[in-house]
């Protein structure tokens, strides 16, 4: 049986989350924090509406879901306001897995079979509120479209009598028994609607309660289980906790087995405090809490390393880390890459924000982006020159000139690495 997916939706005005396609009101959520808690509370897909009316809205809604995706890890689906070939090309540029098609528009089917052509009909959805779409169109659908996001959930007999195209409903309200018969069926992938999209929703245990339903989820289950790990003289086990993006270690905590299965079933930290002698979820009080991204047993099987997602601080002194106090440090030359070209760019930006005299870089800002740029052009054609030099060493020194003069530009511009790590992630 394949997993089926609970998928949240965002509808986007003037760059801010609005409550329907039909109701502008902003809802008051942030849509970047929002987005983020959607990727860490077991979201597997998250669907953008674009419900833009001018170019310049367009543009703006386009750069809020690009900013999105650079920030979030789960897959995300966009549509609206998609009138040519190019309106679906800026999507998946802006990191979106796939772009949604309107039914309701007779351009549709002819975009459709371009963009399909052109990108693939993986990356080509549709949205529907009836089966007049699809009745005309049946011959074809099933090679221009990956997939179906049904608006109305009315007709999906009519819908599974005319195509085998799998789909997403999205449903107008709660009720368990109705989404158990509906994730039953063969040809649906998952559901979505408004309670899906209410923050407090417990994603996770709705995974877990259609889990013993027999519906196939993507949620935690374990290739160990508590009985595996050995366990210290009180019978629990230490947990390391890192940051799952940096790799940061930010506490160590213990489990019990009643923790450590309860971390499993809700997706967050659970801990056993000793010092209360109780359960303990992260951040229930505090907000600051840790979405599982993986679980570890080390090479003994009794010690556990926890990378999170981290809201806020993991020390109860306010701390983004528990590590602060220094006992000893030795200098040493840091190899980490990511971490060299991050120091490289502080000195630069702070070149830039506290000039010295003197300062290559200073001068390089001085003149401005032309000469920024020319730099850069000439530096590129040093490495061109040295590649066809066999010895590897002067092309080592032309990378690392080049390199410089493209953070010098990156600071200019107010771009990141992190941007542009997460940008070729995406790729």
């Amino acid at each position: 049986m394949k997993q089926k997916n609970i998928v949240a939706t965002l509808y986007l005005k003037d760059g801010q989350a609005v409550r329907s396609l039909k109701d502008f009101t902003p809802t008051g959520d942030d849509v970047y924090e929002i987005c983020q808690l959607y990727n860490d509370s077991g979201i597997d897909k998250i669907v953008i509406f674009d419900l833009s009316t001018s170019d310049e809205e367009h543009e703006n809604n386009i750069n809020t879901i690009r900013n999105i995706n650079r920030n979030i890890d789960i897959k995300v689906c966009a549509g609206g306001n998609i009138n040519r070939l190019e309106d679906i090309k800026k999507l998946l540029y802006a990191g979106c897995l796939q772009v949604i098609l309107n039914a309701s528009k007779p351009s549709s089917i002819g975009l459709a079979k371009e963009a399909s052509t052109r990108f693939g009909k993986d990356r080509i959805l549709l949205s529907i509120s009836n089966v007049d779409f699809i009745f005309k169109n049946r011959k074809i659908i099933g090679n221009t479209f990956h997939e179906v996001l049904v608006l109305n959930p009315d007709i999906l007999d009519a819908l599974e009598n005319l195509t085998n195209i799998p789909y997403v409903v999205e449903l107008p309200e709660y009720h368990f028994e109705k989404i158990v018969s509906l994730l039953k069926r063969e040809k649906i992938r998952g559901i979505a609607g408004p309670f899906i999209n209410d923050k407090s929703t417990d994603i996770m245990k709705l995974k877990s309660s259609l889990s013993r339903e027999g519906i196939h989820m993507f949620n935690f289950a374990p290739d160990l289980q508590w009985s595996d790990l050995k366990l210290n003289s009180d019978g629990m086990v230490p947990v390391i906790v890192q940051d799952y993006r940096t790799d940061e270690v930010l506490m160590l905590a213990y489990m019990n087995e009643e923790a450590f299965n309860t971390t499993i079933n809700i997706g967050k930290m659970t801990y056993w405090s000793r010092s209360r002698q109780e359960l303990w979820t992260k951040g229930l009080t505090s907000g600051h809490i840790q979405y599982v991204k993986s679980l570890t047993a080390d090479c003994d099987f009794d010690t556990i390393l926890a990378k999170v997602s981290q809201v806020g601080a993991a020390c109860h002194t306010g701390n983004r880390t528990c590590f602060f106090n220094n006992i000893v440090q030795k200098e040493y030359v840091e190899k980490n890459p990511l971490k060299v070209l991050e120091h490289v760019y502080d000195i630069i930006k702070d070149r830039r924000d506290n000039p010295k005299d003197g300062s290559y870089t200073n001068y390089l800002f001085d003149k401005g982006l032309d000469r920024i740029l020319q730099k850069l052009g000439e530096e590129c054609t040093e490495i061109v020159i040295a590649s066809k030099n066999p010895e590897p060493a002067s092309i080592k020194g032309e990378i690392s000139d080049f390199l410089y003069h493209c953070m010098v530009l990156m600071v200019e511009k107010g771009v990141t690495w992190e941007e542009i790590a997460n940008e070729l992630a995406q790729r």
